[in-house]
């Protein structure tokens, strides 16, 4: 989701890298979950997160759309998100004792709070948000440790491509003046990267990689 903010409004005006240190650290939030809740349709997952959630959970994608994710519009294209529940629409994978039920296969914007990523030159860097997490007195944190990814090179290259692959989507349905055509792109695209199932979260950025050079080639991109 992009936000039409200066650097300067919601960071420290620091970028990091995974080898940076960063104040985040936040003692395993003490059963704070205030970023858990009141998110609205915020939590735009990306293909990994499903594949972790489908593979995590024992399900597929249509078992989630039915329990614990929505399709929201992103710039004009269709994502999911996690569903928000309950009037104090908490994370509805939240468990009685407002810990994370998911914890180990959480989603990849879960794991960056309260970093966000800051897209340029085809690659990113890391800001911290200065007014997101209530803590107080945050200790130090290397990046990639707080990011908690395994191979998390492979992980930026994921990361990367998704973002500039649905930059090329969003710019190509404003081109066109054809509504059919946006339609269909959306259901393509939700097809091939999120409802057609992963073999494991292990071969994950080679299927990825496959499939993204597929959509490429029949887009013309």
């Amino acid at each position: 989701m992009k936000r039409n903010v200066s650097l300067d409004e919601i960071s420290d005006g620091r970028l990091y890298t995974e080898n940076d240190m960063v104040k985040a650290g936040c003692n395993e939030c003490q059963g704070c979950f205030s970023c858990c809740q009141g998110m609205g349709d915020s939590i735009i997952l990306d293909p990994l997160d499903v594949c972790r959630l489908t593979q995590g959970l024992g399900c597929d994608f249509q078992a989630l759309l039915d329990s614990h994710l929505e399709l929201g519009v992103v710039d004009g294209i269709i994502l999911p998100h996690l569903k928000m529940a309950g009037t104090e629409e908490k994370c509805c994978f939240l468990n009685e004792e407002g810990r994370c039920s998911i914890h180990s296969f959480r989603p990849g914007i879960c794991r960056l709070f309260p970093l966000g990523r800051y897209y340029e030159n085809g690659s990113f860097q890391y800001f911290l948000q200065k007014n997101e997490c209530k803590k107080t007195n945050r200790t130090k944190v290397k990046v990639s440790k707080w990011v908690d990814t395994p191979d998390i090179g492979r992980n930026r290259e994921f990361v990367t491509a998704w973002h500039y692959f649905l930059n090329e989507c969003e710019e190509m349905c404003q081109a066109s003046e054809d509504e059919s055509f946006c339609r269909n792109l959306n259901l393509y695209i939700l097809n091939l990267f999120f409802i057609r199932p992963y073999e494991s979260v292990e071969t994950f950025y080679e299927e990825f990689t496959e499939r993204l050079r597929r959509a490429k080639k029949d887009m013309g991109c």
